[in-house]
């Protein structure tokens, strides 16, 4: 009888904790196979005992990272030893290429055979197309989400495979799921507008747009009075969101995960964008988990002085929402960094609101980018187990 595949496998974020439970769930369907590394609750229930708390990982910013770079370079040096000793057939590294690529470059070091795959493309099409050369120095075959990334990775020395979004498999919610809910929270879905709001899964982002949001909402409410808001929170920052909106004159209902399992939680999350009318959103994944509900959005971000500075210096594009990347549109209203204000967001997310054709058109890029995504193809989780299996051989 054959050992079975060891596979050491690392994530530093919740949407890479999602990537990589969904990928071990379909290795696990495919073959015999030992996991070690490090994750959140998603890869730990698909068997994964994490070598410390990935929280440690999750942080974004450069203003927030210096204060915890000693840690950081700690969990690096801790992590690579960990697969030196592991000597897995091979090393999958999810997204947070800061952190993962430190580690396979210690590896490599010592172990130059091992076969490293990183699932989540750079995006080098976006700012800083060096990053897939440095890469490759690392990285020997990646899994990509966006079907136009295979071509970008392969001309910097890496094979690629495009696998799918893992959006395009989540489960959509029965109306009666979504009824349900809305009377558990004690919302009405025949009177007046829902509205969601996220305003991240981070501390810095939501200290700095809860506040924005909050005149947002004061701002819609004046004119639409019977609309509902709800926020769902992200527990790394629950208690920071209670407090803020808790001085709100019409505080927001909020959806909270506390209790939950991770997929319970995130059931109710996607029933609250399947019932919303529209969502005001923090620029990143969550656009496209509200487009797979057809939920329309604008969408917001404000980052510190020193990070703003940089990422306008390094972009290549003038759109960071994948909607509008992946239909070569700009249907999905963004106001990013010094164009994020109130007045600015508000006349927007009116407008999304209230008028038919701009929803419409909003609504049919959705659709669109769902399908180049991969909805209706095989589960992007099986398809990247495919592919890493393919490529160790």
């Amino acid at each position: 009888m054959s050992r079975p595949l060891s596979v050491f496998v690392i994530a530093g974020e919740p949407s890479g904790d999602k990537l990589g439970g969904a990928l071990m769930a379909g290795l696990k369907g495919l073959s015999a196979v030992e996991f070690s590394g490090v994750g959140g609750p998603l890869m730990q229930a698909q068997g994964l005992d994490s070598l410390f708390d990935m929280a440690d990982l999750s942080v974004m910013g450069l203003l927030e990272v210096l204060p915890r770079v000693p840690k950081l370079l700690r969990r690096v040096k801790q992590t690579a030893a960990a697969v030196i000793a592991a000597r897995p057939d091979v090393l999958i590294t999810i997204d947070s290429p800061d952190f993962c690529l430190r580690v396979a470059g210690k590896v490599r070091a010592v172990l130059p055979d091992i076969k490293v795959v990183h699932y989540v493309a750079p995006s080098v099409w976006a700012w800083r197309p060096e990053r897939a050369v440095k890469m490759a120095r690392y990285v020997d075959h990646v899994l990509a989400l966006l079907p136009f990334e295979p071509p970008l990775m392969q001309v910097a020395g890496m094979s690629c495979d495009f696998v799918g979004h893992p959006v395009v498999a989540e489960p959509e919610p029965s109306y009666d799921e979504q009824l349900k809910l809305a009377a558990e929270l004690g919302l009405n879905p025949d009177v007046g507008r829902m509205v969601c709001l996220l305003p991240g899964s981070r501390k810095g982002e939501v200290t700095r747009l809860l506040p924005i949001y909050q005149q947002v909402v004061s701002r819609v409410q004046a004119q639409f009075p019977d609309t509902q808001f709800i926020l769902p929170m992200s527990g790394a920052v629950a208690a920071d969101v209670r407090e803020m909106t808790r001085r709100w004159n019409n505080p927001p209902v909020l959806l909270d995960p506390a209790g939950l399992d991770p997929d319970a939680a995130e059931a109710r999350k996607r029933a609250v964008f399947y019932l919303c009318d529209a969502a005001l959103a923090t620029s990143g994944t969550v656009a496209l988990e509200l487009a797979a509900a057809a939920c329309p959005m604008v969408v917001a971000y404000k980052a510190n002085y020193l990070t703003t500075r940089m990422v306008k210096k390094l972009a290549q594009i003038d759109t960071a929402n994948l909607v509008n990347i992946v239909t070569e549109s700009r249907v999905v209203p963004e106001f990013l960094f010094d164009a994020c204000t109130a007045e600015k967001i508000t006349p927007a997310f009116l407008k999304i609101m209230d008028d038919p054709d701009t929803r419409g058109r909003q609504l049919e890029a959705c659709e669109q980018t769902m399908a180049a995504l991969g909805r209706g193809q095989q589960n992007p989780g099986l398809r990247a187990a495919r592919s890493v299996l393919d490529f160790i051989g």
